[in-house]
Protein backbone atom coordinates (compact mmCIF):
# COMPACT_ATOMS: atom_id res chain seq x y z
CA UNK A 1 0.00 0.00 0.00
CA UNK A 2 1.62 3.18 -0.86
CA UNK A 3 1.76 6.31 1.70
CA UNK A 4 -1.10 8.01 0.30
CA UNK A 5 -3.40 5.73 0.30
CA UNK A 6 -2.59 4.38 4.03
CA UNK A 7 -2.91 8.25 5.13
CA UNK A 8 -5.91 8.22 3.13
CA UNK A 9 -7.37 5.01 4.98
CA UNK A 10 -6.16 5.44 8.58
CA UNK A 11 -8.06 6.40 10.85
CA UNK A 12 -8.48 9.43 12.49
CA UNK A 13 -6.46 9.94 15.86
CA UNK A 14 -8.82 9.60 18.58
CA UNK A 15 -9.84 13.06 20.48
CA UNK A 16 -7.52 14.08 23.71
CA UNK A 17 -9.32 13.62 26.84
CA UNK A 18 -10.71 16.99 28.51
CA UNK A 19 -8.59 17.81 31.33
CA UNK A 20 -10.39 18.15 34.48
CA UNK A 21 -12.05 21.56 35.28
CA UNK A 22 -10.00 24.14 36.70
CA UNK A 23 -12.34 26.82 36.40
CA UNK A 24 -15.49 27.56 38.24
CA UNK A 25 -17.19 30.24 35.97
CA UNK A 26 -19.01 29.97 32.65
CA UNK A 27 -17.12 32.81 30.61
CA UNK A 28 -19.08 34.94 28.02
CA UNK A 29 -16.83 37.45 25.74
CA UNK A 30 -19.19 39.74 24.03
CA UNK A 31 -18.24 42.24 21.21
CA UNK A 32 -20.57 45.02 20.17
CA UNK A 33 -19.29 44.70 16.96
CA UNK A 34 -18.04 48.96 15.88
CA UNK A 35 -19.92 50.17 19.10
CA UNK A 36 -18.31 53.53 20.01
CA UNK A 37 -18.00 54.04 23.91
CA UNK A 38 -20.37 57.85 23.41
CA UNK A 39 -22.88 55.66 21.63
CA UNK A 40 -23.23 52.88 25.03
CA UNK A 41 -23.13 56.08 26.74
CA UNK A 42 -26.14 57.99 25.16
CA UNK A 43 -28.26 54.93 24.97
CA UNK A 44 -28.61 55.12 28.68
CA UNK A 45 -28.98 50.65 28.94
CA UNK A 46 -30.72 49.85 32.00
CA UNK A 47 -30.23 45.64 31.92
CA UNK A 48 -26.45 45.45 30.64
CA UNK A 49 -24.91 48.35 33.38
CA UNK A 50 -26.46 45.46 36.09
CA UNK A 51 -23.26 44.02 35.22
CA UNK A 52 -20.66 46.15 36.81
CA UNK A 53 -19.63 50.21 35.76
CA UNK A 54 -18.76 51.56 32.22
CA UNK A 55 -15.59 51.86 31.50
CA UNK A 56 -13.65 53.51 28.87
CA UNK A 57 -10.52 51.79 26.89
CA UNK A 58 -8.92 51.18 24.07
CA UNK A 59 -9.06 48.89 20.94
CA UNK A 60 -5.62 47.60 20.27
CA UNK A 61 -6.73 47.51 16.65
CA UNK A 62 -9.28 49.62 14.27
CA UNK A 63 -10.76 46.61 12.19
CA UNK A 64 -12.77 43.46 13.20
CA UNK A 65 -10.38 40.74 11.77
CA UNK A 66 -7.61 42.17 13.87
CA UNK A 67 -9.16 43.50 16.66
CA UNK A 68 -10.86 39.99 17.38
CA UNK A 69 -7.53 38.22 17.08
CA UNK A 70 -6.02 40.63 19.71
CA UNK A 71 -9.50 39.55 22.16
CA UNK A 72 -8.61 35.63 22.00
CA UNK A 73 -4.93 36.34 22.56
CA UNK A 74 -6.56 37.70 25.83
CA UNK A 75 -6.01 41.10 25.03
CA UNK A 76 -8.97 42.85 25.93
CA UNK A 77 -9.48 46.32 25.42
CA UNK A 78 -6.91 48.43 27.36
CA UNK A 79 -6.56 51.39 30.25
CA UNK A 80 -3.74 53.82 29.29
CA UNK A 81 -1.88 53.97 32.58
CA UNK A 82 1.02 56.29 32.98
CA UNK A 83 4.63 55.50 34.39
CA UNK A 84 3.95 51.81 34.13
CA UNK A 85 5.89 49.54 32.03
CA UNK A 86 4.00 47.71 29.37
CA UNK A 87 4.83 44.14 30.81
CA UNK A 88 3.49 45.12 34.11
CA UNK A 89 0.09 46.09 32.45
CA UNK A 90 -0.39 42.89 30.64
CA UNK A 91 0.61 41.10 33.75
CA UNK A 92 -1.93 42.48 35.66
CA UNK A 93 -4.49 42.26 32.72
CA UNK A 94 -3.96 38.47 32.58
CA UNK A 95 -4.40 38.31 36.41
CA UNK A 96 -7.71 39.47 36.39
CA UNK A 97 -8.85 35.90 34.23
CA UNK A 98 -8.14 34.49 37.56
CA UNK A 99 -11.25 36.32 38.67
CA UNK A 100 -12.99 35.87 35.34
CA UNK A 101 -12.66 32.02 35.14
CA UNK A 102 -12.84 31.82 38.74
CA UNK A 103 -9.80 29.37 38.87
CA UNK A 104 -8.20 26.78 41.58
CA UNK A 105 -4.69 27.96 40.38
CA UNK A 106 -3.89 31.13 39.20
CA UNK A 107 -3.34 31.95 35.33
CA UNK A 108 -0.83 34.34 34.09
CA UNK A 109 1.12 35.28 30.97
CA UNK A 110 3.04 31.91 31.15
CA UNK A 111 0.17 29.59 30.55
CA UNK A 112 -0.70 31.03 27.61
CA UNK A 113 2.34 30.14 26.32
CA UNK A 114 3.28 28.88 23.34
CA UNK A 115 0.04 29.22 21.72
CA UNK A 116 -1.04 32.99 22.87
CA UNK A 117 -4.46 31.96 22.55
CA UNK A 118 -7.22 31.86 24.17
CA UNK A 119 -9.71 28.84 23.44
CA UNK A 120 -6.15 27.17 23.53
CA UNK A 121 -5.79 28.04 27.38
CA UNK A 122 -9.13 27.12 28.07
CA UNK A 123 -9.76 23.85 26.42
CA UNK A 124 -6.59 22.25 26.60
CA UNK A 125 -5.00 23.01 30.27
CA UNK A 126 -8.27 24.63 31.69
CA UNK A 127 -11.14 22.10 30.82
CA UNK A 128 -13.35 24.33 29.29
CA UNK A 129 -15.72 23.68 25.93
CA UNK A 130 -15.09 26.63 23.84
CA UNK A 131 -18.09 27.66 21.69
CA UNK A 132 -18.05 31.01 19.09
CA UNK A 133 -21.37 32.83 17.32
CA UNK A 134 -20.57 35.35 15.00
CA UNK A 135 -22.53 38.01 13.00
CA UNK A 136 -19.41 39.52 10.86
CA UNK A 137 -18.14 37.13 7.63
CA UNK A 138 -14.80 38.51 7.85
CA UNK A 139 -15.18 36.03 11.22
CA UNK A 140 -16.23 33.24 9.63
CA UNK A 141 -15.33 29.69 9.97
CA UNK A 142 -12.85 29.22 7.28
CA UNK A 143 -10.27 32.22 9.14
CA UNK A 144 -7.40 31.16 11.26
CA UNK A 145 -9.47 32.57 14.37
CA UNK A 146 -11.35 29.22 14.31
CA UNK A 147 -8.77 27.24 16.71
CA UNK A 148 -9.63 24.99 19.64
CA UNK A 149 -13.40 25.79 19.22
CA UNK A 150 -15.49 22.78 20.09
CA UNK A 151 -18.08 24.82 18.09
CA UNK A 152 -17.88 28.23 15.37
CA UNK A 153 -21.10 29.54 13.84
CA UNK A 154 -21.72 32.50 11.43
CA UNK A 155 -25.14 33.29 11.83
CA UNK A 156 -27.47 33.58 9.19
CA UNK A 157 -28.11 37.04 9.69
CA UNK A 158 -25.80 39.42 10.88
CA UNK A 159 -28.27 41.72 13.57
CA UNK A 160 -29.75 39.11 15.69
CA UNK A 161 -28.00 38.93 19.03
CA UNK A 162 -31.45 36.80 20.48
CA UNK A 163 -30.67 33.86 18.20
CA UNK A 164 -27.40 33.57 19.60
CA UNK A 165 -28.64 33.70 22.96
CA UNK A 166 -31.37 31.28 22.14
CA UNK A 167 -28.07 28.56 20.91
CA UNK A 168 -26.15 28.94 24.19
CA UNK A 169 -26.06 25.52 25.89
CA UNK A 170 -23.99 25.04 29.24
CA UNK A 171 -22.46 21.97 30.08
CA UNK A 172 -23.65 20.67 33.92
CA UNK A 173 -20.30 18.84 33.61
CA UNK A 174 -17.95 21.41 32.64
CA UNK A 175 -17.66 25.35 32.25
CA UNK A 176 -18.58 27.14 28.95
CA UNK A 177 -16.57 29.57 26.92
CA UNK A 178 -19.05 31.74 24.17
CA UNK A 179 -17.65 34.24 21.98
CA UNK A 180 -20.39 36.55 20.96
CA UNK A 181 -20.22 38.68 18.07
CA UNK A 182 -22.80 41.24 18.13
CA UNK A 183 -23.60 42.82 14.73
CA UNK A 184 -26.85 44.98 15.36
CA UNK A 185 -24.30 47.86 16.36
CA UNK A 186 -22.22 47.36 13.14
CA UNK A 187 -22.80 49.40 9.84
CA UNK A 188 -25.95 49.83 8.77
CA UNK A 189 -26.92 50.04 12.50
CA UNK A 190 -30.08 47.55 11.78
CA UNK A 191 -32.52 45.57 14.34
CA UNK A 192 -33.79 42.05 13.49
CA UNK A 193 -37.55 42.67 12.55
CA UNK A 194 -36.29 46.04 9.99
CA UNK A 195 -37.04 45.74 6.88
CA UNK A 196 -33.88 45.50 4.54
CA UNK A 197 -35.46 48.21 2.45
CA UNK A 198 -35.32 50.85 4.95
CA UNK A 199 -31.27 50.54 5.43
CA UNK A 200 -29.52 53.59 4.81
CA UNK A 201 -27.76 53.24 1.62
CA UNK A 202 -24.97 54.55 1.09
CA UNK A 203 -22.67 54.72 -1.79
CA UNK A 204 -19.29 53.72 -1.68
CA UNK A 205 -19.72 51.49 1.46
CA UNK A 206 -22.60 49.21 -0.53
CA UNK A 207 -20.48 47.32 -3.09
CA UNK A 208 -17.11 48.22 -1.91
CA UNK A 209 -16.03 44.86 -2.25
CA UNK A 210 -17.76 44.57 -6.25
CA UNK A 211 -15.51 48.07 -7.13
CA UNK A 212 -12.33 46.69 -5.51
CA UNK A 213 -13.08 43.59 -7.53
CA UNK A 214 -13.22 45.42 -10.75
CA UNK A 215 -10.66 47.68 -10.23
CA UNK A 216 -13.18 50.41 -11.16
CA UNK A 217 -12.02 54.04 -9.11
CA UNK A 218 -14.82 56.48 -9.13
CA UNK A 219 -15.68 59.69 -6.52
CA UNK A 220 -17.47 59.05 -3.72
CA UNK A 221 -19.28 61.97 -2.10
CA UNK A 222 -19.53 62.50 1.46
CA UNK A 223 -22.17 62.11 3.98
CA UNK A 224 -24.13 65.12 5.00
CA UNK A 225 -24.19 66.40 8.51
CA UNK A 226 -27.76 65.64 8.37
CA UNK A 227 -26.35 61.75 7.29
CA UNK A 228 -24.08 61.46 9.73
CA UNK A 229 -26.49 61.81 12.46
CA UNK A 230 -28.67 59.88 11.09
CA UNK A 231 -26.35 57.08 11.54
CA UNK A 232 -25.07 57.90 14.31
CA UNK A 233 -28.42 57.79 16.13
CA UNK A 234 -29.35 54.44 14.72
CA UNK A 235 -26.38 53.00 16.10
CA UNK A 236 -27.45 54.52 19.46
CA UNK A 237 -30.91 52.46 19.23
CA UNK A 238 -29.06 49.15 18.38
CA UNK A 239 -27.61 49.79 21.94
CA UNK A 240 -31.07 50.26 23.43
CA UNK A 241 -32.70 47.28 21.78
CA UNK A 242 -29.85 45.17 22.82
CA UNK A 243 -30.40 46.14 26.28
CA UNK A 244 -33.15 44.20 26.27
CA UNK A 245 -31.58 41.06 24.75
CA UNK A 246 -29.04 41.29 27.54
CA UNK A 247 -32.36 41.28 30.12
CA UNK A 248 -33.12 37.79 28.14
CA UNK A 249 -29.47 36.73 28.31
CA UNK A 250 -28.73 37.15 32.32
CA UNK A 251 -32.30 35.24 32.61
CA UNK A 252 -31.08 32.42 30.69
CA UNK A 253 -27.06 31.94 31.79
CA UNK A 254 -26.47 30.09 34.83
CA UNK A 255 -25.11 31.12 38.06
CA UNK A 256 -21.37 31.36 38.09
CA UNK A 257 -21.37 33.18 34.97
CA UNK A 258 -19.18 35.92 34.13
CA UNK A 259 -19.58 38.31 31.37
CA UNK A 260 -16.63 40.82 29.44
CA UNK A 261 -18.97 43.23 27.01
CA UNK A 262 -17.16 45.15 25.07
CA UNK A 263 -16.23 46.23 21.09
CA UNK A 264 -13.35 45.35 19.04
CA UNK A 265 -13.61 48.48 17.63
CA UNK A 266 -15.14 52.29 17.53
CA UNK A 267 -16.91 53.59 14.50
CA UNK A 268 -16.41 57.66 12.81
CA UNK A 269 -19.60 60.05 12.07
CA UNK A 270 -17.76 62.31 10.94
CA UNK A 271 -15.33 63.43 13.22
CA UNK A 272 -11.98 64.71 11.53
CA UNK A 273 -14.04 63.51 8.18
CA UNK A 274 -13.92 60.30 8.71
CA UNK A 275 -16.76 57.98 8.76
CA UNK A 276 -16.55 53.76 10.17
CA UNK A 277 -13.45 52.31 10.35
CA UNK A 278 -10.89 50.39 9.81
CA UNK A 279 -7.77 52.06 7.87
CA UNK A 280 -8.48 55.42 10.29
CA UNK A 281 -5.98 56.98 12.52
CA UNK A 282 -8.31 58.59 14.78
CA UNK A 283 -9.20 58.65 18.73
CA UNK A 284 -12.84 57.85 18.38
CA UNK A 285 -11.93 54.72 16.50
CA UNK A 286 -10.04 52.70 18.77
CA UNK A 287 -12.83 54.28 22.40
CA UNK A 288 -14.82 51.61 23.41
CA UNK A 289 -17.01 50.89 26.16
CA UNK A 290 -16.45 48.17 28.76
CA UNK A 291 -18.45 46.30 31.25
CA UNK A 292 -18.19 43.05 33.01
CA UNK A 293 -19.08 41.21 35.90
CA UNK A 294 -20.35 37.60 37.54
CA UNK A 295 -23.96 36.46 37.36
CA UNK A 296 -24.92 35.42 40.51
Amino acid sequence: MGFLNWWRSSPAPAPEPAPEPQGQNNYLLIVLDSCRFDSLLAAKPKHLLKLGPLEKRWSYASWTAPAHYNLLMGLLPHTSPTHVFASEHYKQEYLRYNERLGTRQPIEFKHLLPHLYLPTLLKHQLGYTTHALVSMPVLNPSTLLNRDFDSYRLMPRHNDMAAMVEQLRFDPDRPSFYLLNVGETHYPYALPDEDPSAWPHISGVNGVLKRLDEGKEEGIPFFSAAQLEELRQRQIESVRYLDGVFEQLFDLVPKNTYITVTADHGELFGEGGYFGHGPIHHEKVLEVPFIEGKIR
